[in-house]
């Protein structure tokens, strides 16, 4: 079982699409880092051997910042737009769409479900 990252790969995947289960790794990201330890998107997750498990685990270490770090990173970078009270920090304090979604008819997941006002 290759085990990068903190993350358990599915064993039957393409080693391309399982990289990508790693937060922080996309498709894209995954062909760059496979291209870089030279090993072919064809290739199965329990095909690896522990050497190019190994030598993947280095390439994303070097490289990428993933999983944790990354994910601290985000709360960070949303926390200092919080403190800072810009309109998108505004946005997340209230639980509403950031990015200049409508909210009259839709964002029910950023919003939740629905509060009746005056039904009494």
């Amino acid at each position: 079982m290759a085990r990068i990252a903190g993350v358990d790969l599915p064993k039957k995947k393409r080693v391309e699409y399982g990289l990508t289960y790693i937060y922080g790794i996309g498709l894209t990201s995954s062909r760059k880092i496979l291209d870089a330890v030279g090993i072919s998107y064809d290739k199965r997750v329990h095909e690896l051997s522990e050497d190019e498990v190994a030598n993947i685990r280095k390439e994303i270490q070097a490289n990428y910042e993933v999983e944790g770090d990354l994910r601290k990173k985000v709360a960070m970078d949303i926390k200092a737009l919080k403190d800072l009270g810009i309109y998108r920090g505004l946005r997340h304090r209230r639980g509403l769409p950031v990015r200049g979604q409508k909210t009259k008819t839709n964002a029910r997941t950023r919003k939740g479900r629905r509060k009746t006002v005056g039904a009494a």
